[in-house]
């Protein structure tokens, strides 16, 4: 299935601290373009050891994108329950470091008398104040590690929901290039024997004026010979065709499985050549309009392919 490379997803694990407290551990992954597998990770320091694992998980799964997890934790809401029960449940207070930091404050209002003691909560604050229980390593890498997968099969869910509608306008637009082509392609002939015509009675009524009756024949076949040379460099018959075999070769690729997003940018550059030469070689304003919208929609294509993996 096609995918987008931007989605997101996220997913939670819970993680026993130790003294009846849990914390809720949440895992975000966020996926925007790039060309390349770009992957980036923000985790605390109780979770560093799962990105090795989340590391792997994501090179396997993915091939494009800017992918960033995103971890953070906090003590369940039920942890203030347990302490009233457990006095010991939010932290035991070091008294060694309460000690030292008590010092440390008589010192400071020696020096300076008009400073403010430490409230409750600055000392509770202060670290190594308040030993905190903080559950085992593997514990976290465990929980980190489960709601990574949780969270990159959401994002990778999401991705493919966005991969199928971006599918759905890439095809409309192809569509309507066909149309367009379609409606030009068959007056191009028409274009060319009315440019030829005209070009030709230019030439002759510039040879009018001149006196070179013995080579006027000459001439003339001179300037036939000129007119079909014109008349081939201005036929966009093969651009007709080589940009219906791009259309089909997109369509292919949209209809194809895997990542499709390089083999799409080549192909916006293939179409954009084609619509160029045909701007180029025009012969009439109706044909110069069609290559001008078909140039538009290649751009529109080029911005959706862009997001494509």
């Amino acid at each position: 299935m096609i995918s987008s490379m931007t989605g997101y997803g996220s997913a939670s694990r819970q993680v026993s601290l130790g003294a009846g407290v849990v914390a809720d551990l949440q895992v975000e992954c966020r996926a925007v373009n790039s060309r390349f597998l770009d992957l980036g990770f923000r985790l605390p320091d109780e979770c560093r050891g799962a990105e090795p694992a989340l590391r792997e998980m994501a090179t396997q799964s993915l091939s494009r994108g800017k992918v960033e997890f995103r971890a953070a934790w906090r003590v369940n809401a039920g942890a203030a329950n347990s302490a009233k029960s457990n006095p010991h449940a939010l932290g035991a207070i070091n008294k060694d470091r309460l000690d030292a930091l008590y010092t440390l404050q008589e010192k400071a209002q020696d020096a300076f008398p008009k400073a403010q003691e430490l409230s409750i909560a600055e000392v509770l604050r202060w670290p190594g104040v308040v030993a905190e229980p903080r559950g085992e390593e593997d514990s976290w890498i465990t929980a980190a590690v489960e709601a990574g997968r949780a969270a990159l099969a959401a994002l990778m869910e999401s991705r493919n929901a966005e991969g199928k509608a971006l599918v759905g306008v890439l095809t409309s637009i192809t569509g309507k290039m066909r149309d367009i082509v379609k409606v030009i392609e068959p007056k191009v002939p028409e274009y060319v024997a009315q440019y030829q015509e005209k070009l030709t009675e230019r030439l002759s009524e510039a040879l009018a004026t001149q006196e070179q009756a013995k080579a006027g024949a000459e001439l003339m076949e001179r300037i036939r010979q000129e007119v079909v040379l014109y008349a081939v460099r201005i036929d966009v018959a093969e651009e007709f065709a080589r940009l219906k075999t791009h259309l089909q070769a997109v369509d292919t690729a949209l209809n194809g499985k895997g990542p499709v997003g390089k083999r799409l940018d080549f192909l916006m550059q293939e179409l954009n050549r084609e619509a160029n030469t045909l701007s180029s070689k025009s012969v009439s304003e109706e044909c110069t309009q069609a290559a001008l919208e078909l140039k538009l929609l290649i751009e529109q294509m080029r911005e959706q392919v862009q997001n494509l993996e």
